[in-house]
């Protein structure tokens, strides 16, 4: 069969693959379920504790003071997470006009040595803007207060860098060729389904089919 042969199977009956790809694509885009934005922001800290050494006196307080800051940034990580820290980048919020109040639990925290970085997702870039310089407030000024043990004037936590809002969940490579995809197989099943009906149909379509079956063709009436 040739190539216009089939391409007239298709278009006597184009109908149909056009209304499957447009059934598709409707439904496609009625049920998709996209999930709402969310932001991240991560915030990175440096811990540090200075040794207690006297002078003109060998000990081991320098290698006590990087091992105790190694501790502690374990313990902050734990801490970010509590309701208690919730509360301070609460209060810190309010002390600048921002009612937005954070949960305990949505901030995370990974150690490196003596570097902590904080991550948090939020549905809003313009307020997760407003959660960072709060976080990074009750990081440096409160978090002390819960480790009786480190004193203020020994420990320092310093602000490295602040990366964010980021968009933190973006569409798949699945969601985005979900609809492609189901549009290429729409159209390949509407073909399909032509070259069936075609096979199907029993109807003599012209002068070749009768030669094809040894009847032997006199005279064609036009269609004009």
């Amino acid at each position: 069969m040739e190539l216009k042969q089939y391409a007239h199977i298709i278009w006597k009956r184009v109908w149909i693959p056009v209304l499957l790809v447009a059934v598709v694509a409707v439904v496609t885009l009625l049920t998709a379920q996209t999930p709402p934005p969310s932001y991240g922001l991560s915030i990175r800290f440096s811990v540090g504790m200075a040794p207690q050494a006297a002078e003109d006196e060998y000990n081991y307080d320098g290698y006590y003071a990087w091992v105790s800051s190694e501790y502690l940034a374990d313990n902050l990580t734990e801490l970010v997470s509590s309701q208690g820290f919730a509360n301070d980048v609460n209060t810190h919020l309010k002390e600048v006009g921002n009612s937005i109040s954070i949960p305990a639990g949505i901030i995370s925290a990974e150690t490196k040595h003596r570097i902590i970085r904080l991550n948090m997702t939020w549905g809003s870039a313009e307020e997760l803007e407003a959660i960072g310089p709060a976080v990074t407030t009750a990081m440096v000024e409160n978090s002390i207060k819960y480790f009786p043990q480190s004193s203020e004037t020994s420990t320092t936590i310093t602000l490295i860098d602040t990366t964010g809002p980021f968009l933190a969940n973006p569409p798949s490579l699945r969601q985005r060729l979900d609809l492609p995809i189901r549009l290429m197989l729409a159209l390949a099943a509407g073909i399909g389904l032509t070259f069936l009906l075609d096979y199907l149909d029993d109807s003599v379509r012209g002068k070749a089919e009768l030669e094809a079956m040894g009847i032997a063709v006199l005279a064609e009436i036009p269609k004009k």
